[in-house]
């Protein structure tokens, strides 16, 4: 069971994902009330810079629109290889010590019982004086900036358990009439492991890219929605003044650069 501190790490990190999103799209939102309200100018909004035209301004907020909505979808995806890796990973340790505890009565040598005690103390993280896991010993998950550190820790956990398997098959006398405990099913258990592993991954790498067009999009200095932004306020301002009802209505609107996810 997770300690107090990870549940609150992994809540807090969630809520400033939501905050971030909700960013985001209000940022959206407002540059689709901003074309409206130039749109409303009729003749009078006719800017010479190509990017600041009706027509250039709705294709960038569809395109922000399609890179907000593409991300959100590369979440679902990443939260769903990331509870789906742990609950892989979640029996690892339990079935380790009852693997180590059908070879210390195998027959098997003594020496060879001794090495997989060694495996399984590294694969329970009892080696070190400090944790940095869970109280299960199994590494936090849904954090995204720790999700490098994270994926080591896990890449760390099959590779003990590889050990552990070598050690065990080596040994004839090893032969457990419990299913879960034979070779065989050991070894489906690491290709599970390791499938799922991959698939975090390859979801964390969706995800990552999928922030990153949105964030371009969005927040490009010279391109994206937040600078165009600014630039079809200073135009409106240039038409109309600044103590017009026009410039009243866009300067109203707030775009901020959201720095972090």
């Amino acid at each position: 069971m997770a300690s107090t501190s990870d549940l609150t790490s992994t809540n807090t990190t969630k809520n400033k994902n939501s905050v971030s999103e909700t960013g985001h799209a209000k940022n959206i939102a407002n540059f689709q009330d901003l074309i409206s309200f130039c749109q409303g100018y009729g003749a009078n909004y006719n800017p010479t810079k190509e990017s600041l035209k009706i027509p250039q301004l709705q294709a960038l907020y569809q395109l922000a629109q399609d890179k907000l909505n593409a991300t959100k979808t590369q979440k679902t995806t990443f939260d769903n290889a990331t509870n789906e890796r742990r609950n892989t990973f979640a029996n690892l340790k339990p079935l380790a010590t009852k693997i180590i505890n059908a070879f210390a009565v195998s027959g098997a040598d003594t020496l060879a019982i001794a090495d997989a005690k060694t495996v399984n103390k590294k694969l329970q993280g009892t080696t070190s004086k400090k944790s940095t896991t869970t109280n299960d010993n199994i590494p936090p998950l849904g954090e995204l900036k720790g999700a490098s550190t994270s994926q080591q820790s896990y890449d760390r956990l099959i590779d003990h358990f590889v050990n552990l398997i070598q050690v065990v098959e080596q040994n004839t006398n090893y032969t457990p009439n419990e299913t879960e405990l034979q070779v065989a099913t050991l070894q489906t258990k690491l290709e599970e492991m390791q499938t799922k592993n991959t698939n975090l991954i390859n979801a964390y790498t969706g995800y990552s890219n999928a922030m990153i067009e949105r964030n371009q999009t969005l927040y490009n200095p010279l391109t994206g929605l937040v600078q165009t932004s600014k630039e079809v306020k200073q135009y409106v301002k240039s038409v109309f003044g600044a103590n017009s009802p026009q410039y009243k209505q866009v300067s109203g609107l707030e775009f901020k650069v959201i720095k972090k996810d």
